[in-house]
């Protein structure tokens, strides 16, 4: 199955969305207050919620609750709660936590903040403006980029062993539904060979056997992480071919590994920027959403019938 960038005239205006940040949560021991952003579309109610994790880039606030917005706007009008946290190992936080425990990429932080936030969504919903009573709190996905693909990948159940203690760490959240994991990192073993590779132990131990959730595994053909491993793209293709059914494959035909630009808009670190291939992404990922998490069990498929009518296709999908 191919998908096509020309979405013009395929899925219509973009519905108004509101966005507010920050809310911020305190959480015990966390060693700063934890703060989300929150996208909503403008009407509706009986939202799902999508809890979205930043990768971990050399800018200094994409990769936190500030960046992500053509991704995070395209759900929301879709008729998604996004919320975005700022995880311990965003740049926004610089000095505040040298030498922490756990940095610098704070794996299992990183997970427990999802959690934090399913436990403490009825605060968020209050807290809002106009957004009491309008979620769904039975319906929610994961999603991440990049390090954040590796932070939901644990969430929807992949295991690895904590290179401190040498404990499996199971961080898997039964009150996800679905995840969509983008550009994330494959498995580990003898092929973590990269210059990057021993400054990120955890990676190292990666299981994808018990990621039973039906899952997204979006990549780019001409995405390939050399500083981890020298197999190539199909790395990022790993949490789909490794890990049991249901799963689908999202292959982009010439992406890199920001696909497109979905870290923000116009960001200079976009090495591929195509907004044609964004607004395919986004669509393509709230479909298939929107069916697993029941809001429309036909969207993904008519999502892609639709994306293959034009004339570039943008990309591939497989499914097990």
């Amino acid at each position: 199955m191919s998908a096509s960038t020309d979405t013009t005239d395929t899925f219509g205006p973009p519905a108004p969305v509101l966005s507010y940040s920050p809310v911020t949560l305190s959480v015990p021991g966390r060693p700063v207050e934890l703060q989300v952003r929150v996208s909503v579309p403008a009407t509706g109610t009986g939202l799902p919620v999508v809890l979205f994790s930043h990768g971990h880039g050399g800018s200094n606030n994409l990769s936190s609750l500030n960046g992500y917005a053509p991704l995070a706007n395209l759900w929301a009008a879709a008729g998604f709660t996004v919320v975005q946290p700022t995880h311990l190992s965003s740049r926004t936080l610089g000095r505040r936590l040298a030498g922490a425990p756990g940095g610098p990429f704070f794996w299992r932080s990183r997970a427990e903040d999802m959690s934090h936030v399913l436990d403490r969504l009825d605060e968020i919903e209050s807290t809002v403006p106009g957004l009491a009573g309008r979620l769904d709190h039975d319906r929610i996905a994961v999603a991440g980029h990049s390090l954040g693909g590796h932070t939901a990948s644990l969430l929807l159940g992949a295991r690895i062993t904590d290179p401190d203690t040498g404990t499996e760490a199971d961080l898997s959240e039964p009150r996800i539904k679905a995840g969509v994991l983008l550009a994330a990192p494959g498995r580990g073993g003898d092929i973590l060979n990269g210059p990057m590779a021993d400054k990120v132990p955890f990676f190292h131990t990666t299981d994808f056997s018990a990621m039973t959730t039906p899952t997204l595994v979006v990549v780019g053909d001409k995405d390939d992480s050399r500083h981890f491993t020298d197999i190539g793209p199909d790395w990022h293709a790993d949490p789909y071919r490794l890990a049991p059914t249901p799963k689908t494959l999202l292959t982009l035909f010439d992406a890199e590994h920001l696909l497109g630009g979905i870290s923000g808009y116009d960001a200079d670190e976009t090495t591929d920027e195509n907004p044609g291939r964004v607004a395919a992404l986004g669509h393509l990922t709230a479909a298939y959403l929107r069916a697993q998490l029941g809001a429309d069990r036909h969207a993904w498929q008519a999502a892609c019938e639709a994306l293959t009518t034009g004339t570039a296709p943008a990309g591939r999908v497989e499914c097990k």
